[in-house]
């Protein structure tokens, strides 16, 4: 996913391995953390309802520096903010590389949305800019970063949008593995979530080495979120399909690898669609898509479902964008205002 630029061309919990305990993270993901050796069922987070409907919560991405009109659309149990990288160079992290992570605008506009109700999630990482895994020099300095961040809002849930060049880099997998199975012992509520790249042959080899890496250091994870989007130009088919195939390619891995029943890895599992115009000629995800998605989501007890981003939530002005050019700003599709939303939170 993309950061928040102007207009121009041009964005989950799944449970690692098995898990020793469960999580309440508040923000109705009600998945299992993750440890090696056994698993055990997800526990109810407080707005969790016994339903499958209410199971699903929606939590849409939006940006931590400027408002959108749509943010309260559909009424969001949590906000997911993009993002946080590094200031360019070094450990530092900054909001979009360039907002201190202490600027004030930025932390009236936070406050603004919690305000509201819903949880706040912190975002690390994103397609653009230099993620913190690779500039920093220590897991311990990496860790301390990632801290700064979520103290700066007040939060106690991470989430590691990880794609492109980064996913395949070993050696940041492994720091950021270090780093926050060091930043879990020092902080034992916070709540994990990897955001990664998936087609509807599921997540690659990639995706699923960085979940065992995070295993590995002992990484207590609440969910994997897959990005249901920009597949490839030989992808012209529906959006909504492909995202219900990518989530069930997705669950059958992840039952696989990390040893889940179906219902815990369903539980682990959120969906991210790009709305609209998506970055790759041919591929739009409609209305009726996000309605089809979060139906399946609801059906099959999904953690949550989110879009790329509230600030696309409405129609383009005449002439601003065409087909296989999104818009960092509207989506590119007829709709009304926070009509994504609405669908996707119904």
């Amino acid at each position: 996913m993309r950061r928040f630029l102007k207009p121009a061309a041009g964005v989950l919990c799944l449970v690692a391995l098995a898990c020793s305990g469960c999580s309440s993270g508040g923000d109705a993901s009600g998945a299992a953390s993750a440890r090696a050796g056994r698993t055990t069922a997800a526990a109810a987070s407080p707005n969790r309802g016994t339903s499958t409907s209410s199971a699903t919560s929606y939590a849409p991405y939006v940006s931590a520096t400027t408002a959108a009109g749509t943010d309260s659309a559909g009424s969001p149990a949590a906000y997911n903010l993009a993002f946080v990288i590094s200031d360019g160079s070094g450990c530092t992290p900054e909001w979009d590389g360039t907002y201190a992570i202490d600027d004030t605008a930025v932390k009236s506009r936070t406050a603004a949305l919690e305000k509201s109700g819903a949880r706040l999630r912190v975002s690390f990482g994103g397609a653009s800019g230099k993620e913190l895994a690779s500039t920093c020099d220590s897991a311990s300095d990496l860790a301390a970063a990632y801290g700064a961040a979520l103290d700066a809002v007040g939060s106690t849930r991470a989430d590691f949008d990880i794609e492109g060049a980064r996913l395949g880099d070993s050696a940041s997998v492994a720091l950021r593995s270090e780093a926050i199975a060091l930043l879990q012992k020092r902080r034992p509520g916070l709540t994990v979530s990897f955001t990664l790249p998936v087609m509807p042959s599921g997540l690659d080899a990639d995706g699923l080495a960085l979940l065992e890496s995070a295993n590995d250091h002992s990484v207590d994870v609440s969910t994997v979120n897959i990005m249901t989007m920009n597949y490839g130009s030989s992808y012209a088919g529906d959006m909504g399909d492909y995202a219900i195939t990518s989530a069930e390619a997705a669950h059958t891995q992840l039952k696989k690898v990390f040893g889940l029943s179906d219902a815990r890895a369903w539980q682990g599992l959120a969906l991210t669609s790009m709305i609209g115009v998506n970055d790759v000629d041919d591929e739009t995800f409609g209305l009726a898509d996000a309605a089809q998605v979060r139906e399946f989501a609801e059906k099959k007890g999904v953690a949550w479902v989110s879009m790329w981003s509230t600030f696309r939530d409405r129609q383009c002005e005449k002439g601003s964008t065409t087909a296989g050019d999104a818009a960092t700003d509207c989506s590119g599709v007829k709709q009304s205002a926070g009509a994504f939303a609405k669908a996707f939170a119904r």
